[in-house]
């Protein structure tokens, strides 16, 4: 990458070439199957082992770390957070790789990993990286479906944080004043990535590239 497309990639967040990055915790035959350039880690080959060298886009299963989790705890006996090691494994290979983590607004997982907790509307700086909340119905999804980001590489671009209400509703809407005419989302649908996202997830981790570069 030239110094020009490296600038480029800084103003506006997309990189000049189609570069590599790895897609951990992904559905087989998901949204990041059969792309040029993405290397992706579904449950067979376990992304906890990934061990590099390429920026990353993590995925870690949310379930045991949803607001949701303490009844599940109570009633099924599951302890909060245990995921088997998939959220400190995303995390590592963020912040040793660069890229970007992704895990549903109000995540438990935050605070046990000593994250700060995002605002809407910009990035916000922490020790490492870049943290921020997006609302997925922004980028084609057709429920709100809130999301926490936590990116590492250069500074991010500004992202699309308006909060379209959208047509569905995902998990807990359905026992709330969201779910008066709307559709429920089924739990492949709900876990599935839209292509705009998955579109904006895969420039940012491209963006890292830029970093790693100016250190070499």
């Amino acid at each position: 990458m030239t110094n020009a497309e490296a600038a480029n990639s800084r103003d506006t967040g997309l990189s000049a070439a189609p570069l590599r990055v790895a897609a951990l915790f992904v559905q087989r035959d998901g949204a990041y199957f059969g792309l040029k350039g993405v290397d992706p880690w579904d449950e067979e080959r376990d992304a906890r082992l990934y061990d590099g060298p390429y920026p990353v886009v993590a995925h870690p299963p949310c379930a045991r770390w949803c607001q949701l989790a303490p009844v599940n705890e109570a009633r099924y006996g599951t302890p909060v957070g245990h995921d088997h090691g998939c959220f400190a494994a995303a995390l590592e290979a963020v912040e040793t790789y660069g890229g970007v983590l992704e895990h549903p607004a109000y995540t438990l997982a935050w605070h046990a990993f000593d994250l700060p907790r995002p605002r809407r509307g910009s990035w916000q700086r922490t020790p490492r990286g870049w943290v921020t909340e997006v609302s997925q119905s922004a980028y084609g999804c057709p429920a709100r479906k809130r999301t926490w980001l936590y990116y590492v590489g250069p500074e991010p671009p500004d992202l699309d944080w308006s909060d379209p209400p959208g047509e569905a509703v995902i998990g807990g809407g359905i026992n709330s004043g969201e779910c008066v005419g709307r559709r429920k989302i089924e739990k492949r649908e709900a876990s599935a990535t839209p292509e705009a996202f998955r579109e904006l997830l895969l420039n940012l981790a491209r963006n890292a590239y830029v970093e790693s570069e100016a250190a070499a």
